[in-house]
């Protein structure tokens, strides 16, 4: 099971609000907070291929184009599926992550889909019926392991192309 992240600069491990303007980019390794989350995903028969990554700023700028290279990206990488996120309670990038899963649900066939927490309320609110958001806790909250553990059962359940109403009843806004 192949995975593509997709980051902002925080998550990245790239720089934090100071860094809101780092360029389109990407490296073909796990890098920055993957460390959350990828023995779990290796336990699963997981592996990331890739982190795609892009300051929040310089996506709000222009998220139509930033997406869809992002989506373009995802094509030449070919994944098994594409996780943007976990975001936390980033609200901006909340937006790039739902914005960017939509494009890549658009223009490939890749399974892809968000993660974030209820803060992110513009993002959940423009999204939601248009893309699988998850449902996470706010940076510091509660119940961080169990919404990765659930990250990793929805990654394998897409790239198996299961059933996942029931799943999504219950860990999707």
């Amino acid at each position: 099971m192949k995975v593509l992240m997709i980051f902002d600069q925080t998550q990245s491990g790239l720089g934090g609000k100071e860094s809101a303007d780092l360029a389109l980019g990407g490296k073909m390794m796990p890098i920055g907070s993957c460390n959350m989350f990828e023995k779990q995903l290796k336990d699963a028969g997981g592996k990331i291929v890739g982190t795609l990554y892009c300051g929040n700023g310089t996506f709000m700028k222009d998220p139509e184009t930033v997406s869809k290279k992002f989506a373009a990206m995802a094509k030449k990488i070919q994944p098994d599926v594409v996780i943007c996120g976990p975001c936390f309670n980033y609200a901006e990038y909340g937006v790039m992550a739902a914005k960017t899963a939509l494009t890549i649900h658009e223009h490939t066939d890749i399974p892809v889909f968000a993660m974030m927490s209820k803060e992110c309320e513009k993002a959940i609110s423009d999204y939601k019926d248009k893309v699988y958001i998850l449902k996470m806790p706010k940076k510091g909250g509660t119940g961080l392991n169990q919404a990765l553990a659930n990250m990793i059962t929805f990654t394998k359940m897409l790239v198996n192309k299961e059933d996942v109403m029931a799943f999504v009843k219950e860990h999707v806004y």
